[in-house]
């Protein structure tokens, strides 16, 4: 299944890249499922991100790599895939990409997954509001009068 998210932002496209940081990453996390950030390599091919999801009675470790990372006069984008996902997921692939704008940025978010045993369906829409939850974080945090550096 696929989801694409977009949020228009005030900051350059290159200040956006420079503001992916672990505390970004941080900010994005959805309040009702707590997560621990156990490692934040940052954004470039080769890094890693490794999650744990607490789920209450249990929790689990989801584990990405990024595959990809590309700069353009237009847009940079990264992409993670899961290497180590949650029992629900058989796939994970996420397209950052952040494009240039006659003021400001877009960014979107392009998810690809797959679920295990037809729960596809049932995550879509867990997924697709936290998604959702990230563009008025991405909104907030790209403010044109509080740029990152």
């Amino acid at each position: 299944m696929e989801i694409q998210i977009q949020t228009p932002v005030m900051q350059s496209y290159e200040q956006v890249w420079q503001g992916f940081t672990r505390e970004l990453f941080l900010a994005l996390a959805p309040p009702l499922t707590p997560i621990h950030l156990l490692r934040f390599d940052g954004c470039k091919k080769g890094d890693e991100v490794h999650l744990e999801i607490d789920f209450g009675i249990f929790s689990q470790l989801w584990c990405s790599k990024i595959v990809e990372q590309t700069t353009t006069n237009d847009e940079i984008y990264f992409i993670d895939e899961g290497t180590q996902l949650p029992f629900f997921l058989s796939k994970w692939r996420h397209k950052h990409r952040i494009v240039k704008q006659a003021t400001g940025a877009l960014i979107i978010d392009e998810i690809e997954f797959e679920g295990k045993f037809f729960t596809s369906a049932f995550i879509y829409p867990i997924l697709l509001l936290q998604f959702m939850y990230r563009q008025p974080v991405y909104q907030k945090w790209f403010e044109e009068e509080y740029p990152i550096y």
